[in-house]
């Protein structure tokens, strides 16, 4: 068989292409951060040029969106399902505090901090952020209301406390990328705010 004749069988497709440089602006964002997604540095992570990156995304800006949705939402997709374990809600909260702050600061942190700067740029990143803040403060208000319907909190406004709980989380995790407060007091900071804002013992919120 000819070489021309292989190269066009292992040609890919549209889609498989359009998918390959998705992943890979996604890996480039998690380990360099969100300013690193480059046409340069994605078609160098492909091993292709960067014209053909250009030509099968829908423009940089749209990828870079792309790249930090999939980021987030893979975050929250974990976090859920680490607090499904049980079905207290306080423990489960307890456990999303462990989980977003660790004993390290988190590289997906990196990647929300520059989604909020960049995204005063690039509209299209802008409204991804948006989309993907809001989901966050969805699954968390959807946590503490189902506390509230457990009986474990009172009678509380679960959306407000939840963009509370997310602006702290923000803040905290924002403050750790400098390591401005390198120990474990972040954890300790929020979950004493947290259980204020719920009406519970600070103890009661421990994974």
């Amino acid at each position: 068989m000819s070489q021309a004749s292989t190269a066009r069988r292992a040609r890919k497709s549209p889609a498989e292409r359009r998918e390959e440089i998705a992943l890979a602006a996604r890996e480039i964002a998690l380990a360099d951060g969100l300013d690193a997604v480059t046409l340069r540095a994605v078609a160098a992570r492909v091993g292709v040029a960067p014209g053909l990156v250009a030509h099968h995304a829908d423009g940089m800006d749209a990828l870079v969106a792309e790249a930090f949705g999939a980021v987030v939402a893979e975050e929250l997709a974990a976090v859920v399902a680490a607090m499904r374990v049980t079905d207290a809600a306080t423990t489960r909260l307890g456990i999303l505090l462990d989980t977003v702050f660790g004993e390290e600061p988190n590289d997906v942190t990196l990647v929300w901090v520059q989604g909020w700067a960049l995204g005063t740029r690039n509209e299209e990143l802008a409204v991804r952020v948006r989309a993907e803040m809001g989901a966050w403060q969805r699954a968390l208000a959807a946590e503490i209301d189902r506390g509230r319907e457990r009986g474990e909190f009172g009678a509380i406004d679960a959306d407000a406390i939840a963009w509370h709980l997310l602006a702290i989380i923000d803040g905290l995790g924002a403050q750790g990328l400098v390591r401005w407060r390198a120990d474990p007091a972040r954890t300790d900071l929020t979950r004493r705010a947290l259980a204020a804002l719920l009406g519970v013992a600070p103890e009661a919120l421990r994974s």
